[in-house]
């Protein structure tokens, strides 16, 4: 099957799902990743005296290094205003969500829960905007049949000490997805690409946080007991 996920900043991906996308490209599924900015805006610039457009293509390279490292079927990275995104007109930023989806054709996307995890307003209105895409699409298009959030457990986001994080409900959790160390290890990796953003990946302590569990919320979908995967239960 297809699956894409969508994510507003480089990294977001691999400070989530890494693991999973690798667990799903290793069974035999196609999986893809569109991002809506270059995250060019992010702090690290000033550190190393650079412009958001001179940063931005420095990630961007970066992120062709993780897109090796997961050996995705596609990506896709756009260069919406990182931080920025809520001051766009949300039909510009479905428009170019639905040209994506149209390109790809996947049968299950993936973006951020509805409390973005970290809170970050890029985070939210990715959330609202990929979903307003999905459920037009989903009307006009047979292949679109499921859109999961990815979220944290109470006792994953507790763990962190540098962001104060959101989490799901036992009851909202309707997949949890256990990946090998293989998979681990590629998240790992794909972290390492990220050069210039290892200081925070270092405070965030994320290459110990991350665990062989990962677990998503459904849209207009219950599972319980959660489905083990994001594609049982698909015709």
């Amino acid at each position: 099957m297809r699956i894409l996920y969508i994510y507003p900043h480089p990294d977001d991906e691999s400070f989530g799902t890494a693991h999973v996308m690798n667990k799903q490209q290793r069974e035999g599924h196609e999986v893809f990743l569109l991002t809506l900015t270059k995250g060019g805006a992010t702090k690290q610039r000033f550190k190393l005296n650079l412009s958001i457009e001179e940063m931005g293509e420095i990630r961007y390279k970066e992120m062709q290094k993780v897109e090796k490292v997961l050996k995705l079927s596609g990506m896709t990275v756009l260069d919406f205003p990182d931080s920025g995104l809520k001051e766009l007109d949300p039909r510009i930023l479905e428009n170019a969500i639905k040209d994506e989806i149209t390109k790809t054709k996947p049968e299950v996307i993936v973006t951020y829960a509805v409390h973005g995890i970290s809170g970050f307003h890029d985070h939210l209105v990715t959330h609202a905007v990929v979903k307003r895409a999905f459920v037009e699409l989903k009307e006009r298009y047979l292949y679109l049949k499921r859109l999961a959030f990815h979220t944290l457990t109470e006792d994953a986001a507790k763990k962190s000490t540098y962001f104060h994080l959101s989490w799901s409900t036992t009851e909202e959790i309707d997949c949890v997805i256990t990946v090998d160390n293989q998979d681990l290890d590629a998240a790992l990796n794909a972290l390492s690409c990220y050069e210039t953003y290892q200081e925070t990946i270092s405070r965030t302590k994320i290459k110990e946080l991350l665990g062989n569990k990962c677990v998503f919320e459904i849209f207009n979908e219950t599972f319980h007991p959660p489905l083990e995967d994001l594609f049982t239960g698909i015709n």
